[in-house]
C-alpha cells in the first residue's frame, strides 16, 4: 500500500459533507492541497454566512480559501472525485442514505466520524458499506484537533482502507507536509481506537475535575489503553494499530488537552455539574456520550470486560454517582500488570 511520501495530485474535486469544525478543517486541508472543494452544510443560512464572510463560525478566525465552495445542495457532490463524510457518528447512516443517488461506483469515501452506532452496535465503516455499497470506504482517525489542522500545524493521521486504490486517491487528495496520512488496511483498529478514546477522555476529565492528580490520570490512560487493546483483539484489530496514531496517539491527545470536548465534559461532571449542564456548555457533539453505552453493549456481546469504560457508561446513564464509580474502580482485585499480555493471548479475559 502506498505511503504518504508521494506528491499531492492537484486538480481533483473533493466533497466534504459536514461543516462542523472538523469537516471545515478537512475542507481547508483539501483546498490547501490544491483541490477544488465543496463544503456541504445542512442549513442554508450557514452556507450564506460562509459565502458572505469567507469564514465558518465553528472555526472562528480561520479564513476559508477561495478553492472552497460552501453548498447546501447534496446533488452537487455527484461530480466529486473524493468524498469525506464528517458528521457526528449517530448521523452517519442518515447522511449516507441521502447520498445514495450521488455516489458513483468506486468513489473513495473517507469517514471522519468516531463512534459506534447505538442501535446496531456497528462501526461507521460497516454502516456506510451497508448503505453505500458503491463507495470505496476509508477511515480517517488519529490525534487531530480541528483548529490546529485548519491553522496548518503539523498533523499525522491514520488512513485505513481495505481498498488500496481508495487509499492512494485520498493520500493524493489530502496529503501534504503538514497533513500526513499513514495508510493501513486495519479498518477495525483505526475505528475502534477513535471510538474508545472518547469515552476514556470523559473519564480523564472526571479525574482532573475531582482533583485526583496526575498519577491517577496517567494510570487511567494506561489501563484504558489495555481495555482498547482487549476489545480490539476480540474484534480482529491489530495491536500495532492500537499502539499507533489512531489508538495511543489519539488517546493521549484527548486525555491531556482541554481542547477535547470529551475531556471538558468530564471536567464539568467532575466539578459536580449534571450531564445536561455539562452537555449544554459544549459547542458541538460530545461523541463519547453516545458511544459509551454502545461500546459497552458491543463489549458485552464479545465477552470483553472494560472497567473504566463501564464506569463512564454507568455515570452517564445515571446508574452510579461519580464517587460510586471511582470507588468501584479503586476496589477492584489486585492482579499483575503482565496479566494483560496473558489475557490477550487467551482471547480477552478481564485485566
Amino acid at each position: 500500500m502506498a505511503g504518504s511520501e508521494g506528491p499531492t495530485t492537484k486538480g481533483m474535486t473533493v466533497g466534504v459533507i459536514g461543516a462542523g469544525a472538523w469537516g471545515t478543517a478537512l475542507a481547508i486541508v483539501a483546498a490547501r492541497a490544491g483541490q477544488q472543494t465543496l463544503l456541504w452544510a445542512r442549513r442554508d443560512e450557514a452556507v450564506a454566512a460562509m459565502l458572505r464572510t469567507r469564514e465558518n463560525l465553528r472555526l472562528p478566525g480561520v479564513p476559508l480559501p477561495e478553492a472552497i465552495t460552501p453548498t447546501a445542495d447534496l446533488s452537487s457532490l455527484a461530480a466529486c472525485d473524493v468524498l469525506v463524510l464528517a458528521v457526528p457518528a449517530q448521523q452517519v447512516r442518515g447522511l449516507a442514505q441521502s447520498l445514495i443517488p450521488y455516489v458513483r461506483r468506486g468513489t473513495p469515501l473517507a469517514l471522519a466520524a468516531k463512534g459506534v452506532e447505538q442501535l446496531s452496535l456497528t462501526l461507521m465503516s460497516d454502516v456506510v458499506a451497508e448503505v453505500l455499497p458503491a463507495a470505496a470506504v476509508a477511515v480517517l482517525s488519529g490525534p487531530t484537533f480541528a483548529a490546529e489542522v485548519a491553522q496548518g500545524l503539523p498533523t499525522a493521521i491514520t488512513l485505513a482502507s481495505r481498498n488500496e486504490a481508495a487509499s492512494d486517491a485520498l493520500v493524493a487528495a489530502l496529503g501534504q507536509p503538514t497533513f500526513r496520512p499513514y495508510p493501513t488496511d486495519d479498518v477495525i483498529g483505526a475505528e475502534l481506537g477513535g471510538a474508545v478514546k472518547n469515552v476514556l477522555a470523559i473519564a480523564c476529565g472526571v479525574v482532573v475535575g475531582r482533583g485526583l492528580g496526575d498519577n491517577a490520570r496517567a494510570a487511567l490512560v494506561a489501563r484504558g489503553l489495555a481495555e482498547m487493546m482487549r476489545l480490539g483483539q476480540a474484534l480482529g484489530a491489530r495491536a500495532e494499530t492500537m499502539m499507533g496514531l489512531s489508538g495511543l496517539g489519539d488517546l493521549v491527545l484527548t486525555c491531556t488537552s482541554t481542547q477535547s470536548r470529551n475531556l471538558r465534559l468530564g471536567l464539568a461532571l467532575g466539578h459536580g455539574r449534571s450531564l445536561a449542564e455539562a452537555s449544554s456548555q459544549s459547542a458541538g457533539v460530545v461523541e463519547g456520550v453516545a458511544t459509551a453505552a454502545a461500546l459497552m453493549a458491543l463489549a458485552d456481546r464479545h465477552g470483553v470486560e472494560l472497567p473504566v469504560a463501564s464506569a463512564v457508561a454507568e455515570v452517564l446513564a445515571g446508574r452510579q454517582s461519580i464517587d460510586e464509580a471511582i470507588g468501584g474502580l479503586l476496589g477492584r482485585p489486585f492482579r499483575g500488570e503482565g496479566a494483560m499480555g496473558a489475557a490477550l493471548a487467551r482471547g480477552g479475559s478481564s485485566v
